[in-house]
């Protein structure tokens, strides 16, 4: 078996792993899943088997991102949390930092926003297995705390996936400061403007700017440039 590295981490945990978690849920109703598994007394994990459970959970692991786009990202999108507008004609000398950033923050949203699909679809699996919601047990208390967990943890990593690539390829890099600070209030309302960053430097630059705008005749002349009258 190849050995995880960073080249293959990222689809790992994307796909693999939320694959996986469903077919463990529909393995309750299938003995050739559960012989995938090695969860029979008698079943013993096979090369072939293994295979075919790698297979089947990248396909799985797709077939959830899509979900996840259609529930998820709208979710997210319509609480506010909106795919910034990005300039993607400045990708070319920042292709190495956004790879980064998709390393760092977007495979990990993938993984929990896509556990969390995964999540209700496994136990959507178990509660069919025992034919109703009762009786309640430790698995169902657990069920909706990790589904909140996973679904806060994966707006976290979206909004810092979303910040720093607009600061990175914005289209006006001088508004990214408001635009990610307004971006994090419709995120949390209760953010008060002690909170918020204080300006970037491109913003007292721009200060600059328009200070140089001005005409010649009403800046402040130095006075060590004035000419001297008694000179001739």
């Amino acid at each position: 078996m190849q050995s995880v590295t960073n080249a293959n981490f990222g689809p790992l945990i994307a796909y693999l792993v939320p694959g996986a978690t469903v077919l463990l849920g529909f393995s309750q109703f299938s003995p050739v899943l559960r012989g995938w598994f090695g969860a029979g007394s008698a079943d013993v994990p096979t090369i072939g088997g293994f295979l075919y459970l790698t297979t089947a959970s990248i396909a799985v692991g797709m077939t959830v991102s899509a979900i996840r786009w259609a529930v998820v990202d709208t979710l997210h999108s319509i609480t506010g949390l909106p795919l910034p507008p990005l300039d993607f004609s400045r990708l070319g000398k920042n292709v190495e930092a956004y790879a980064l950033l998709i390393d760092i923050h977007y495979r990990h949203y993938l993984f929990y926003a896509n556990m969390f699909v995964a999540t209700a679809i496994a136990y959507a699996c178990y509660r069919t297995k025992l034919g109703g919601l009762w009786p309640l047990g430790w698995l169902d208390l657990g069920f909706p705390l990790l589904e909140a967990v996973f679904l806060l943890t994966s707006r976290d990593t979206l909004a810092k996936y979303y910040v720093r690539g607009q600061q990175l390829l914005a289209a006006n890099p001088r508004s990214v400061q408001r635009s990610s600070v307004a971006q994090r209030r419709q995120a949390n309302p209760a953010m008060t403007d002690e909170a918020a960053p204080h300006p970037l430097p491109g913003d007292q630059r721009s200060v600059y700017d328009e200070c140089a705008d001005e005409p010649i005749s009403s800046q402040r002349q130095d006075p060590r440039h004035e000419r001297n009258p008694l000179a001739n």
